[in-house]
């Protein structure tokens, strides 16, 4: 049986996190197991709110490879790419925009998500949004449909946002008569919410992340950070897993159930104090991490990196170009030399 084309990508914005590798990293390590995939590095996409600060982007794209491959992606069986290395995928971005209705792009949720993460007031929000910001439903549209993606994993809460490709994928079928475009379904996937060490959802703005190439001693400085019960002032205290919303949230991401039902034990009967029980949460997270680790500190150096990425792009670009070709076709535009 032929496998199903697959579609996700990761914008290089620094440095990945716990949070990546739980919520993405981890999973398109086991569909590529099952699926034709394409994995991309979404430098356009992070342009879109990073425009003004460019001076790490080439050098956080490498480093997000290194953390793809050291999360288990096998180049050899998925195929990984830059986004910018196939600009076929702009000139697809153009022809999809002229048959999007502006409201469909408006009414994206997501959209409206980056919105309020580029200023706290609403006005001054609007204000900072750019034409590339506008348009980043369709782009993310025609990174899928370039690939004719037939899935692309998202979290329940994502499901309305790739609605916006379907109904692109539709209109354009029936404009031109054709059958091109499937229409891409949902692949719902389990993301554990992780937040960071102050309680607020992980991120690398936020300065709360603990990132997958932190080495034991930083990760056990960030652990004793974290938040815990605020009424175990004192180390006998009984306590409340339940109102420790950051430690004891961890343990249940990275610890197995005996442990976490130790850890409620002693939480609850005062049998343990905050520091000890964060030492202990920080010897399992580091354990957690240590094979990715390890096979990142092996990983060649970027010009073999590069190597790996060239292949990547050159396969990618091979199969949107095809794309492309088509959509031409049925939008009666001459393939120019």
């Amino acid at each position: 049986m032929q496998k199903k084309r697959l579609l996700s990508g990761i914008r290089p914005t620094g440095a990945l996190h716990v949070g990546h590798y739980l919520g993405v990293l981890r999973n398109w390590a086991k569909l590529q197991e099952e699926h034709e995939c394409f994995y991309f590095i979404a430098d356009w996409h992070t342009l879109t709110t990073k425009y003004k600060d460019t001076n790490e982007l080439q050098n956080n794209t490498i480093e997000v490879a290194k953390d793809i491959i050291a999360s288990g992606i096998n180049p050899n069986k998925a195929t990984l790419y830059i986004q910018s290395a196939v600009p076929e995928v702009a000139e697809l971005h153009l022809l999809l925009s002229m048959i999007t209705y502006q409201n469909w792009v408006e009414r994206d949720p997501t959209l409206k998500d980056m919105v309020k993460l580029l200023a706290e007031d609403e006005n001054k929000a609007k204000e900072e949004v750019t034409y590339g910001l506008l348009g980043y439903p369709v782009l993310m549209t025609a990174d899928i449909l370039s690939v004719l993606g037939e899935y692309v994993p998202v979290g329940r809460d994502q499901v309305a946002h790739l609605e916006l490709t379907r109904d692109i994928a539709r209109r354009f079928n029936y404009i031109y008569k054709t059958e091109l475009f499937p229409e891409p379904q949902p692949l719902l996937t389990e993301t554990p919410s992780v937040p960071g060490i102050d309680g607020r959802k992980m991120s690398k703005s936020l300065n709360n992340d603990i990132k997958v190439i932190d080495n034991e001693e930083i990760t056990i400085k960030k652990v004793l950070q974290m938040i815990t019960d605020p009424k175990k002032a004192r180390k006998n205290d009984a306590g409340s897993p339940e109102e420790c919303q950051v430690a004891y949230k961890h343990y249940e991401i990275f610890a197995d159930k005996s442990t976490q039902e130790l850890v409620r034990k002693e939480c609850t009967t005062g049998a343990i104090g905050c520091v000890d029980c964060k030492k202990r949460l920080a010897e399992i997270i580091n354990n957690s991490l240590s094979q990715i680790r390890i096979k990142r500190e092996l990983i060649p150096k970027d010009s073999e990196i590069l190597e790996i990425l060239d292949i990547g792009n050159g396969h990618a670009k091979k199969i949107v170009k095809q794309t492309l070709d088509k959509v031409k076709d049925a939008m009666k535009l001459k393939k120019w030399n």
